[in-house]
């Protein structure tokens, strides 16, 4: 019988130290959680809505000094913008880079543009665009 009152009735002191500890985590968890889904929703809010022109390389040729790129760019109404292009020779250097600029009140442009290389480039890549 001593067993029996030794033991303190569960419920009647309060919660033990590791049932506080395991409710600070999951706080500490949930608002990290939220902080993390804030910061997402914030990147992808400014990626999708603010990106006002988005281009793609449709073809490209080489030639000794000079890279024809067939890009496909997407704007809106009015925005004005440029997207970067490069090229790398089969080594991996590059060899060329320039911006080409888009303005006028199209959404969609087809343009074959030259890119200038300072010897011949295998590549035609893409950088990024941006409206400005």
């Amino acid at each position: 019988m001593s067993t029996a009152s030794a033991r303190l009735p569960e419920g009647r002191y309060g919660r033990s130290s590791d049932e506080r500890a395991d409710r600070k985590l999951r706080i500490a968890g949930a608002v990290l959680g939220a902080a993390l889904l804030a910061l997402v929703g914030y990147f992808a809010y400014h990626y999708v809505v603010e990106s006002k022109i988005s281009a793609q390389v449709i073809a490209f040729d080489a030639t000794d000094n000079a890279v024809q790129v067939h890009l496909e760019v997407h704007k809106d109404a009015g925005t004005d913008g440029y997207c970067t292009l490069r090229s790398q020779a089969a080594d991996g250097s590059e060899v060329g880079r320039a911006d080409f600029h888009f303005t006028g009140s199209a959404t969609r442009i087809d343009k074959v543009v030259t890119l200038r290389t300072t010897e011949k480039g295998t590549t035609a890549e893409l950088l990024g665009c941006h409206s400005g």
